[in-house]
Order: structure tokens, then sequence, then C-alpha cells
């Protein structure tokens, strides 16, 4: 292996997208999405719109009555050649020349065959049509001049002032106006919208919050300007103007005072102005079709029955080449491809399609991973082929529950073991009168515990204060809501916030000694261990974004009015932010490297004077229109220099239950596992070793910092010397790199045992599935439980969602959902497997079913001079791939070679999968030969046996066509099940009793004499015997894998 690479620029496939971002064609303007532009909304008033706006309608149907006719059941069900096969095989038989038989034989496999598949997608989209016209019949209240009136959400248009009340879904985008909760504020739950559990904190708009009364709202002259419609749900802009004030109110609004549509209010009514409805929601925008998937194993199928096709066509060339192609030979061609049409199996789809809907089921009704969802049932059997599995780590393999661990202060740290020191020191700043005692006065024993006590309870108090949390309290049983509430009940009270991080720092402050009581729009209120309450005014907040990696507060402490900027953020970005000190950096990587979560808080404190001219500055920022982000930030940066570093605090997020054991099967079994996530190197890199992702003799290779092609082309060099060895890599630089060198990176990245790439983001994450996939052309699993997920899921072969913290927005989009990782292991070993190998099975079967019969024909036409007459016409035909086959064939799908906990025990069976035996060219092969000589055998023998009538060979081979079948199944199958044995009594029964119907086609006396019973049985043997003997030396001699372990 060469130590260089050549430095040669990537050569990129351009990528056309099959919807573009803002509409479904070039031409956007067929959908309405090409115009969206600012507006001015007028409260009360619909009738002043300056553009007409599209209705409220949700409509998540894929047809209409007239397109699904049209598009789906002609365009989208013959666009497949085999379907337009058949349908001109049937359309075939009203021409006389090439009649063969009834009109029936052919037209009612092809008619049964479209019907279970149009049936099962009507039934979805009326199931689609039923759920929307729910929700758009949802009844809302509306302020107008007449009162409150009711209207249906589809009838709610822009401009429109609606109540939403609590727990009532929101049905438009609005702009939130009043609320009747005492905190001025209200909750909001988004797990629909972006998939997070947390409750969002949302104000109103100032103005419209002090009138009296709602209905005061229609009295005001006001309008909302509003910017164009777009998918960014987490951020706003716009302003609210009162033009009857004195003077004109201006106030700007952003994200805070928004209620998108498909949240749901969580706390109080609410009344908002509609800004956007229908196509131009917010919800609605961010909802993408998700690509189709076609399974691998449903092309490879495809790939054998474009064979048999093949093999149909030369077959009839050479019966007719055979006659020297004499007379209309052209024609002869036609009835020879309409006689051994029977080659290409119209009821393969059909069978493979119910065995998927039968793997879905068992996968669904499985009691050892409850609560597991098939969401498309048409791929499971690509869960028995994975190769790469690529997962999140927070709420994936971690629980998303943290818990306080470590609060650092530079020259001393408190662990779990010592926090009775910390709450010590926060009891006695509050208890002890000596705090307040000049220094000199103090012994200096003291004055070092009271500078440590100081220190700590000036962390904790910044700890407790630095949030988005909010206390709610709840009745619960002996105490109402309202008592809870005035008296701060402790055990009538829940944390609401964004983020658990945030829950569980505001929980460690309540353990140690300072409880976070109370909360509104401008106030919050803290209770000190001896029970004093403490009150501040919350002047200023600066939420948390991905963007800037911190969140701040300025606050007023009421009892001596200091004021005070506190902020916490990522080391990354606070390093820059607080004074020089000389142990950031380095505790904050002991602690990542403990599996950590690592924020540094600071504070500044700030005069009146410099917060009135920050105030002044903020205002005029927020109120712009253009470029608001940008100068706002820049307003908020000028106050984030010097800031003094109070603490460093470690979360930590523990492991889901058994993810290690379910790692080392995954491993065992042949998959890679790559990790991906957003978090920090340092954490990223301790989970993957906690998890045992990465083994512990394992070395590492943490790929380092590259901006350019140069450190990029050295940094590869480096990682190519190295072998077997894991890969850490940042988003950063794993995007350098794929810009310059990305075959070379994927080459080698696909050689690690395992992959973890830290910082990434959710594009990065589709984009490196995405090149797995194109770079190998192996199969690959997605799993992550959060919106931010989403895109790898659906960009993966097999997307897997887990239900976890972060809500229901992944495995709502995935594939297959489950409730725990550790289900994974099962899904993959048990039911990836077995639907595989019985899928493969099955089409097998399916196939030789099929050749069976044409073997037969072509043999039969072959001994009578070439003539292209049917073997069997009429119910014989139908009959043979139904109702006397069809139930053993299919009750293939129940089949298994091992038990489960044999399949779990030894994940290595699955690693067999992975080379694609079970349904290969080898296999196709053996299975064509074995119908050959079957098909063969049973023709030349009812030839030879048979002694006058035509009649009798009918009877004789057919019955011994129907028994052979029978008796192939049971070779088949591995391990009997008594649905089995129930298929194959029922249809042996089918056949005898339907015999008496058939006395068109077989001798019902001949059928009763020994001679028929001999000669069927001798026939049936001769085309059996050979094949149980085969079977029986290969399992002595040269045994499956699997067979050692269930002797």
């Amino acid at each position: 292996m060469t130590d260089n690479i050549p430095l040669q620029p990537v050569r990129r496939l351009k990528r056309h997208d099959s919807k573009h971002r803002n509409g479904c064609c070039p031409w956007s303007s067929c959908c309405g999405m090409g115009d969206f532009r600012p507006r001015t909304v007028w409260l009360g008033h619909p009738e002043k719109r300056e553009q007409r706006y599209p209705r409220n309608v949700i409509n998540n149907q894929k047809y209409n009555f007239f397109t699904f006719c049209l598009r789906y059941v002609l365009f989208h069900q013959f666009k497949y050649f085999f379907n337009l096969y058949f349908l001109l095989l049937a359309c075939s038989q009203f021409i006389n020349e090439l009649r063969l038989g009834e009109l029936y034989t052919y037209w009612v496999p092809l008619g049964l065959v479209l019907a279970i598949t149009v049936i099962r997608e009507a039934v979805e989209e009326i199931r689609c049509y039923l759920r929307d016209k729910e929700v758009n019949s949802q009844i809302y209240s509306k302020l107008s001049t007449r009162g409150t009136v009711k209207v249906k959400s589809s009838g709610i248009q822009v401009g429109d002032l609606i109540i939403v009340e609590k727990n009532q879904r929101v049905p438009a985008d609005m702009i939130f106006l009043r609320t009747s909760e005492r905190n001025g504020s209200c909750f909001l739950r988004t797990d629909q919208l972006d998939g997070e559990t947390d409750w969002k904190l949302r104000l109103p708009v100032a103005c419209t919050q002090r009138l009296p009364t709602a209905a005061d709202l229609l009295q005001i002259r006001s309008y909302v300007y509003a910017e164009e419609p777009n998918i960014d749900i987490h951020n706003f802009i716009g302003t609210f103007t009162r033009e009857d004030g004195d003077p004109p109110v201006n106030e700007s609004l952003s994200i805070e005072n928004t209620l998108w549509a498909s949240t749901v209010v969580a706390s109080g009514t609410v009344v908002g102005v509609v800004i956007y409805t229908g196509r131009e929601l917010r919800s609605v925008m961010n909802t993408s079709n998700p690509r189709h998937k076609v399974g691998l194993f449903d092309l490879e199928v495809n790939c054998l029955t474009k064979i048999l096709f093949g093999a149909l066509v030369v077959v009839s060339l050479v019966m007719v080449a055979l006659q020297h192609f004499a007379g209309r030979w052209y024609l002869q061609i036609f009835r020879f491809l309409l006689l051994l049409s029977h080659i290409v199996p119209i009821s393969l789809r059909v069978n493979l399609d119910m065995g998927k809907m039968v793997f879905s089921w068992m996968i669904k009704k499985d009691s050892k991973i409850p609560g597991t969802m098939v969401r498309a049932s048409t791929i499971p059997e690509q869960l028995g082929r994975i190769s790469y599995l690529l997962t999140d780590k927070t709420g994936t393999l971690t629980q998303n529950e943290m818990v306080f661990r470590r609060l650092h202060l530079g020259t001393v740290a408190y662990g779990m073991d010592s926090m009775d020191e910390v709450q010590s020191h926060v009891f006695s700043a509050y208890t002890q009168p000596t705090h307040d005692l000049p220094a000199s006065r103090a012994p200096a024993a003291t004055k070092v515990r009271k500078t440590i006590s100081s220190r700590v309870h000036e962390a904790v108090k910044a700890i407790a204060l630095v949030h988005n949390v909010t206390p709610v309290y709840e009745a619960n049983g002996v105490t109402d809501q309202a008592e809870a509430e005035q008296h701060y009940e402790d055990t009538c009270r829940v944390y609401q916030a964004s983020s658990p991080d945030e829950v569980s720092l505001v929980q460690w402050t309540e353990s140690v000694g300072l409880t976070l009581v109370g909360r509104d729009q401008s106030s919050m209120q803290l209770r000190t261990p001896t029970g004093q309450i403490l009150n501040f005014t919350i002047l200023q907040i600066f939420p948390f974004t991905y963007e800037s990696k911190r969140m701040g507060i300025i606050v007023r402490d009421e009892s001596t009015g200091e004021i005070t900027f506190y902020m916490k953020g990522a080391d990354v970005v606070m390093a820059g932010i607080v004074q020089y000190n000389d142990w950031l950096e380095e505790e904050c990587g002991n602690m990542a490297r403990e599996g950590l979560r690592v924020l540094v808080v600071s504070k500044k404190s700030l005069t009146e004077e410099q917060y009135q001219d920050f105030e002044a500055r903020y205002v005029q920022a927020k109120l712009s229109v253009h470029d608001r982000s940008l100068k706002v930030a820049t307003v908020i940066e000028s106050l984030e220099m010097e800031m003094e570093l109070l603490c460093l605090t470690g979360v930590e997020d523990q492991l889901q239950t058994d993810v290690r054991p379910t790692l080392e099967i995954l491993r065992n079994a042949g998959i890679k596992v790559w990790m991906l996530t957003g978090d920090k190197l340092e954490t990223a890199t301790c989970t993957a070793k906690n998890a045992h992702l990465i083994t512990r003799n394992q070395d590492i290779h943490t790929f380092r910092p590259v901006t350019t092609r140069g450190e990029a082309h050295l940094e590869l060099n480096a990682f190519r010397r190295k072998h077997d060895c894991a890969l850490v890599i940042s988003g950063d630089s794993l995007e350098v790199c794929l810009k310059y060198y990305e075959y070379e990176f994927m080459e080698l990245a696909c050689q690690c045992p395992a992959v973890v790439c830290c910082r990434c983001t959710p594009t990065q994450k589709a984009q490196i599935v995405r090149l797995l996939q194109e770079r190998t052309g192996k199969l690959t699993c997605a799993v992550g439980d959060g919106g931010n997920d989403v895109s790898m899921i659906q960009e993966a072969d097999c997307g897997v969602g887990v239900e976890g913290k972060e809500g229901k927005q992944a495995s709502l989009a995935a594939d297959f959902s489950v409730t725990q990782f550790k289900h994974l292991g099962r899904l993959l070993m048990v039911h990836g497997r077995n639907s595989y190998k019985r899928s493969a099975a099955l089409s097998q079967f399916v196939i030789h079913r099929s050749l069976c019969i044409s073997a037969m024909q072509t043999v039969f036409s072959s001994v009578f001079y070439f003539a292209s007459v049917p073997l069997y016409q009429g119910f014989l035909t139908i009959g043979y791939s139904t109702v006397y086959t069809m139930f053993p064939v299919f009750s293939l799908v129940l089949d298994k070679d091992v038990k489960s906990e044999v399949a779990m025990l030894y994940p290595e069976l699955y690693k067999d999968l992975l080379k694609g035996r079970p349904l290969s060219f080898k296999t196709f092969l053996i299975w064509v030969l074995i119908s050959i000589y079957q098909g063969s055998i049973i023709m030349y023998g009812a030839l030879l046996l048979f002694e006058s009538e035509f009649v009798h060979i009918v009877a004789i081979s057919f019955t011994s066509l129907i028994l052979t079948e029978l008796l192939m199944v049971a070779l088949t199958i591995q391990t009997w099940h008594w649905l089995m044995i129930v298929g194959e009594l029922l249809s042996l029964a089918c056949y005898v009793a339907s015999l008496v119907f058939l006395h068109q086609f077989i001798d019902i006396y001949f059928i009763t004499t020994v001679s028929f019973l001999w000669k069927v049985t001798a026939i049936t043997l001769v085309s059996c015997l050979p094949l149980y003997i085969l079977k029986y030396l290969r399992r002595r001699f040269s045994p499956p894998s699997y067979s050692k372990l269930t002797s």
C-alpha cells in the first residue's frame, strides 16, 4: 500500500432531485409555489388582503378518484414490463389466430394480480382521505364583529383572529396576540412539527396582551408585517404596528411570538392572527415525499424474470425453427409465446407482496420487541442484508436522560460523592451573617472558607438563573393547581424546557438548596434553603441556537438592584468570551473524556447606564427587517467580552439498556457500525468507547482538523499508514475531505472496523449514507430518534426510528420504528434473516412451479410435431397455480432453519446472507434444472404409460404434477409448522374433490382404477426420489452451517 495519494480533483456526478426545493416541478407556478412574498396582515380584516392566499386545507393524498384510475391503475401498474406483457397476452386472445383456450384462463389471473395491488393502494388512499377530512373539519372559535363564531379549520383565512383552547391543535401559522395565563406566556407541544417532546415557551405581542379583553383586538387599528413563507421552523422575522396609538407602537416579532400549525397549546387559551395557510404553512413546506424505496431483493427477482422472459423467447424461436419456419411462422412464434407464457410466473409479485405483509405482521406481533412498527411493508427482507449501520448518539445509543455529575470551579471540583459539601456551602451563604463582614474582621481560615463558599454559591445561583426552564404546577389529588402555584408545592411541580440538559441542571440546583419555584415572562423566583424567596426581574433573554451554541440572560436582583448578565455555552465558543485562564481547555477535555457533556458558565455585572445603552441598541436592531439576525448578534456580542468564568458543569447521558451486547451482536454479524452525531469530539469518542463501539484493544486515529486541500492530503496519508484502527473525524474535516478526496477518503473509511463522525449536520449524515451506497454498493441502515436524523433515515436503504425523548418525528419518517436500540438486534438477526431466506425460497419455488408446467408443455409440443396446442385447458391452468398448490407454496413464509434464540446466539449466521447466497444465479440455475428434470420425467412418463386415449395423458401427468409440487414443498421445508400440514392436506383435498367437476378434462372412471394409481405413483417417485436422496447425501457429507447448530 502506497503512502501517497494522487492529487486528483474529485469528479462529481450531477444529482437531479425529483422535487425542487419550493415546488413539485421546474414550473413552480403550477403548484402556486413560485410567488411567495412578504405580506401585511390587518388584524381581524381578511378582506384587506393584498394578494390571494391558499385555502387552509391539509391534503396528504397522492391521488384523487380520476388520477387514481388514470395514473395509478393504468400508468403505474402497466409501466412495469411484466404487467404490460401479461396484459398484451390477455388481449391477444381476442384474435382468433392466436387464441389458445378460454379467455378467463388469461384474464382471471391478471385481474386477481391487479386487484390485490390496486385494492391495497386504494385502502391506503381512503384512510389518508379520512385522516385529512378529520383534520380539516375540526371546529375553532373566531373573533368577528358579530362576536365569537365557529369556523372549520378549512374555512380559516389569513387575517382571521382565532381562539385556540388548551390541548387543541393550532390550525394555521399565527402570531401570538393574547393568552389567558396570568404569567403572560404559554407553552406549546411541538413534537409533531420538530420531533422534540419538550414544551416550548411562547410570548404574546406585549401591546395586545395589555388590552382589557380579546374583543378589543377588533377595535384597534393594527397590522402584522410578516416575511415571505419559508421552510425554517426555528426562525421568523416580522413586526407588529398599531397605528391608532399615541405615539404609534412598533414591536419586533421573532420565533417566540409564533404559533406554528400542527403544534398543540399546552397551557391556557390563546388568541392569534393567521398569517399563513394551506401549502404556505411551515409544517406543509417541511413535508417532503420520501423517496420510494425499492428493495435489492425485488431488483434481483426482476433480473431473474427478465432472464426467464429471454428463455421464453428463445424456446419459442427454437420450436418454430425446428419446423423450418414453415407456413405463417410468425403467428406460430406468437402462439408459442402464449403457450409457454408460464415460464414467466404472473403470480410471483403477488406471492412476494403477500409474503412481505406476513413478515411485517410477524415483526409487529413479536412480544420480545414490543412497540415495533413497520411503516414500509415492501422492504422487510432488506433487514437481512445490512452491511453498514449508521446510528445517532444522543437518544439512540444513549437515553437522553441527563444526570448532573460534576461541578468544576478551577481550583476545586465536586463530584456526585461530594455534593453534600456544595449543599453546605449554599446553606452557609444564606444562613451565616459573617458573609457580610469585611474581610479584615474575619479569621484567616474563615476567609478561605468564605471565598470558596461564595464562589460555589455564585456558581449555583448562575446555574439556577441562566436557562429557559419554567416550573409548572399540576393538581395531585390533594392540592389543586391554583393552591399549588400559590404556595410553590414541591410535590406538584414539574419542570418544562426545550432541552433535558436544562432540566437536569435546575433539578441539581434544587437538590443543593436553591430551587426555581416560579417564572413568567418578566420575572423569576428562587427559594433559598431557609425558605426565603429571591425575586429577579428578567430584562433580556438570548435563547440557545445551534449557530451561537450559547444562551444568555440579563436579570435584576430585586433586593439589591444589581444587574447581571449570565451566560452559558459550549467551551469552543465560551473560550473566547471569558477572561483569560489557564485551566478551561484542559478541564473541558478531561470531563469530555469521561463522557460528560460540558457547559461553561460565566457572568458580567452591568451598571444601569451600560444596560440602558445596550437596550436601546438591541431594540433598534430587533426592529430592522433586513439582516435582523446579523444586527442583533452584533449588539449582543458587544456585551460578550471579558466575562468572569464561574464554573464548568458536566452532565452525563447514560447508555440505553443493552447497547453493548447489541453492538457486539451486530459486529459479529459482519455489520460495520458508524456513529454520526452532532456532539463534540471528546464526548462522542468517550461514548463510542463506553458502548464498546470501539473495543478496548483497538487503536483510534483521530483525524486532525483540516481546512485546506494540502492539509487533507497529508492527514489522509497519515491515516493510510494505520491498519485496523477506528476513525474519529469532525464534520468540518469531513467536509474538506469529501470536497477534494471523496473516493480516497471513503475507500479508507470503509476499511475501518468503526467510524465516529462528530459535529455532523443533518445534511452531512444523509451525504455519508449516500456515499456509502454509491461507493460500496452494500445495503445501509440508519438509526436515529430526532428530527435531525430524518434526512439520514430517508436516504438509507432501511431507516429505523427510535421513539425517544425527542419525539416521534424520526420514527414516523422511518421504514421501521422501535422503542429501544436493543430491539435492533432481534429485528435484523431474526426477522431480517427470516424474511430474506423465506422470500428467496418462496420466489424460487414459484418460479419452479411455473417452469415445471412449461417444461411439460415443451415436451408435449415436441413429441406431437411441434404443434402449438395447449396440454391443459380451462380451469386446470388456473387451478394449478391457485387452489391446488397456492397454500403449500405460500406456507414457505412460515419456514425457518434455526430457532430465533439460536439466531441471536450465533449472529455469524447472518454474515452468510451478506453474500446473497439464498437467491443467486447458482441457486436459480439449480431450480431451473430441477424444473426441467421433473417436467420432462412427468411428461415422458405419462406418454410412455398411457394406453389409448389422450385424456389419460392429461389425468396421469396433471395428477403427478400436483403430487410432485406437494412433495417438493415438503422437501424444501426445514421446520414444520401446523399450518404447513394443513396447507398440504387442504390442497390435496381440493384437487380430489374438484375431480368430480373436471370430467371435461379428466376421465373420472380411469382415475379410480389401479392402473392409474400405480402409474401416477411410479412417475411421482421417479421425479422426486432422486432429489430426496441428493438432499440426504448433502446433509450427510456437506451440511450447511445452520444444520450443525440445530443438531
